[in-house]
């Protein structure tokens, strides 16, 4: 008897099918932000992953963990786009369907700017706006 393979399903792996948002597990605004986006996948669209997990998910893109736990991340359903930081939250907006209809509004002149900027500004300051139990989840400041 030979044994057949077969594609992966949501039994082998329930990240299949759906885009997989890496974030930093460690940090509690990281978790909280997380708990918000788990309430809002009402068709379970994304699966949550940390990025400080041994385990990454298979990609045809290479992912950085420093840069994963600098900024979310989020790997798409057939595994060969990553996006990094706003342009994950644009994606993510689409799949979600309380976000989705101002979604496109984040495509207008001056969003992606405006909108990397204030990202990056609540990425730098998350541990100030939820601390950290003993600093644990401190990212090393960049030089």
């Amino acid at each position: 008897m030979t044994a057949h393979t077969h594609p992966p399903t949501v039994a082998d792996n329930p990240a299949v099918g759906k885009g997989v948002v890496l974030y930093d597990g460690d940090c509690g605004f990281c978790q909280q932000s997380v708990r918000l986006l788990k309430a809002l996948d009402w068709f379970g669209a994304l699966h949550f992953r940390s990025a400080r997990d041994a385990d990454l998910p298979a990609s045809e893109v290479s992912l950085d963990r420093a840069k994963m736990l600098d900024e979310m991340h989020l790997l798409t359903p057939d595994r060969r786009t990553a996006y990094a930081g706003f342009s994950a939250f644009r994606w993510v907006a689409w799949r979600l369907p309380l976000t989705a209809p101002v979604a496109p509004l984040m495509y207008l002149p001056g969003v992606l700017w405006v909108g990397n900027r204030v990202y990056r500004w609540v990425a730098r300051n998350r541990f100030k706006l939820v601390p950290c139990a003993n600093n644990a989840c401190a990212v090393p400041a960049k030089k």
